[in-house]
């Protein structure tokens, strides 16, 4: 099979939407497929996995570059000839990749990853959130199908009144993160760094930006016999250590590989602190680690975090829920180890390859079905 996928990020950006690219691509290789990869320019590489890698002109938006509309994309395409077009998170870049996959008579299968709609209304644009939604909606329907990650996803777009809809999770890499890192000369070091008193560390992995609230950290000052230790980086790093100053706190950076096992390995806990999360991927690597998840009740956690068995579920509106639910996990290691084992169960079915499996049969399922263009023509004929 040929795949074009259209992509709103890519290496060397990591976020959610690159991880995913990426993983997918791994498969598409292994299996014998065929791909393109469209991206907006930021110094990507010329190819991943011996499949072209093509640029397009982008601004950048609080670190993270945004692809422009570009004729270029609809001669990629022609060129191509793909038999499926993958619209990674659609904003721009993959609402252009959609509407040309349509003039070619290309089906294609868009995945609903980004809650852009979801910004709009934490930062109060009032008129421009029903905007959001409108062009989400536009974006969304000239795909032959959506893929969507979590319930709460599914019930925004059914309500949005988005056709042809279907689920597809994420897959998580049971080698990477699992309990056994623990004895790792690595985690022991970082260990020891976190907890050099005995500490109980309380761990976040992710951006560190506006929309992962990671201003909920500071309701945990003054909580006893705990270290936070924060992986990532972003916009929002100036803020968050003004915030937690004289807090008991480590700021550890954008970690990959190894080193990002050896984090999710020294942690105690993890906690999860945005209600914008369309799914959760870190979630999923914490329980891999063996560890329990604190996060909100919003969103992707709802499906992840099975609440009082793997974790905890907090009401975003009380801002004293998530530090007291901390506190309880802190107090008993016994507890902490529980959740951790039911979390580590209930992950092993998510390997990439069985996601990425799922993946390929929805590429197939469309193959056959007409894409936009084609009813609107059947339409206009009636």
């Amino acid at each position: 099979m040929r795949v074009a996928i259209v992509t709103e990020s890519f290496l060397p950006t990591v976020n959610g939407v690159t991880n995913s690219v990426v993983k997918v691509l791994d498969h598409l290789q292994a299996n014998g497929h065929e791909a393109i990869v469209i991206c907006p320019a930021a110094h990507a590489p010329s190819h991943y996995r011996g499949f072209a890698v093509h640029q397009v002109a982008a601004i950048s938006y609080r670190q993270f570059p945004v692809g422009l509309p570009d004729p270029h994309v609809m001669r990629l395409l022609a060129d191509f000839a793909p038999d499926v077009l993958h619209a990674a998170s659609p904003f721009m870049l993959g609402a252009q990749g959609i509407a040309s996959a349509n003039r070619l008579g290309v089906p294609s299968v868009a995945v609903f990853q980004t809650d852009v709609a979801g910004y709009a209304r934490r930062n109060h644009l009032g008129p421009a959130t029903k905007l959001a939604w409108r062009f989400v909606k536009w974006v969304h329907e000239g795909a032959t199908l959506t893929l969507v990650p979590s319930t709460a996803s599914m019930d925004d777009l059914q309500k949005l009144g988005v056709p042809n809809l279907c689920h597809w999770a994420r897959g998580v890499d049971l080698t990477a993160f699992h309990p056994n890192h623990r004895t790792l000369p690595a985690t022991q070091s970082l260990r020891r760094r976190l907890s050099a008193n005995g500490e109980v560390v309380v761990g976040y992995v992710g951006r560190i930006a506006p929309e992962k609230q990671l201003e909920r950290f500071a309701t945990l000052r003054g909580l006893p016999g705990i270290h936070l230790a924060l992986v990532g980086d972003g916009p929002s790093l100036g803020q968050v250590k003004t915030l937690t100053r004289g807090m008991p706190v480590s700021f550890l950076g954008r970690l990959g590989g190894e080193e990002l096992s050896a984090a999710y390995a020294s942690f105690d806990m993890f906690v999860h602190t945005g209600t914008e999360e369309t799914f959760g991927q870190t979630i999923q690597e914490a329980h891999a680690s063996g560890l329990p998840v604190i996060a909100p009740r919003a969103g992707g956690p709802i499906d992840l975090v099975a609440d009082g068995e793997t974790g905890f579920l907090f009401d975003p509106a009380d801002g004293d829920e998530m530090r007291d639910l901390v506190g309880d996990l802190a107090s008993s290691p016994t507890l902490r180890r529980r959740m951790g084992e039911a979390g580590r169960r209930a992950v092993l079915g998510r390997t990439w390859q069985h996601v990425c499996e799922q993946l390929v049969n929805h590429y197939e399922s469309v193959r056959n079905l007409p894409t936009l263009e084609a009813r609107r023509q059947h339409r206009a004929r009636l």
